[in-house]
């Protein structure tokens, strides 16, 4: 496969397949920063992009996410071509940042994957509260990880309250974290403290048997 990022050993037990969020490419601080983390702890870990990011790659120009249909098949055809690779699906768990997360958690059912992770997972848009993107979290089947800021702009601590989401659902709160886990300094956190708690809050995640 072309445009695949790899981290962790080759012949580890348990994969990882993340996709990026809406405006930052596979190969960002952040995705770089997670992916080489849990690639340190003996997790195999690929990174890919979507159609739309692969172009601004080619081109330089910024564009639009593709649309949603779009964006689920290229899901659905990562996930198949790695698993032809040897990832076995049973020990595969796919996600990701932000709008990478929520793609992965919409096809996981179908996808028969071990188990999701999302980092940064998009509940609503920017300062609009009553336009949620949960209506498919209330039935998700497939055990599923979402590390998320606090204080994220697109679903805070606050917000997530009054959710009723799926019992399959775990989350790991970032202490003052916004929507890339940035904490205020007054919080008396760094932001790579935050970092490194999720990708360890990943591994963990990850190697758990479900």
């Amino acid at each position: 496969m072309t445009g695949i990022l790899l981290d962790g050993p080759l012949d580890a037990r348990r994969g990882v397949i993340l996709a990026h969020g809406a405006g930052a490419p596979m190969d960002s601080t952040f995705m770089s920063a997670f992916a080489e983390g849990i690639g340190a702890a003996g997790i195999r870990v690929a990174r890919f992009e979507f159609p739309y990011m692969t172009r601004r790659r080619e081109d330089g120009k910024r564009r639009p996410p593709d649309r949603r249909p779009v964006l689920i098949e290229c899901w659905r055809a990562t996930i198949v071509g790695l698993y032809q690779t040897g990832i076995p699906r049973e020990r595969l768990f796919i996600g990701g940042k932000s709008m990478g997360g929520r793609i992965a958690s919409l096809i996981a059912d179908e996808a028969g994957v071990a188990g999701v992770v999302c980092v940064g997972y998009p509940f609503h848009p920017p300062g609009k509260p009553e336009r949620t993107r949960i209506e498919h979290l209330v039935s998700l089947r497939t055990p599923t990880l979402i590390v998320q800021g606090e204080r994220d702009p697109l679903g805070t601590r606050e917000d997530l309250a009054g959710y009723a989401l799926s019992a399959a659902i775990h989350l790991h709160w970032l202490a003052d974290g916004d929507h890339s886990f940035k904490p205020r300094k007054a919080s008396g956190r760094t932001e790579m403290q935050n970092w490194e708690e999720g990708i360890q809050a990943v591994v963990e995640f990850v190697e758990h048997d479900f």
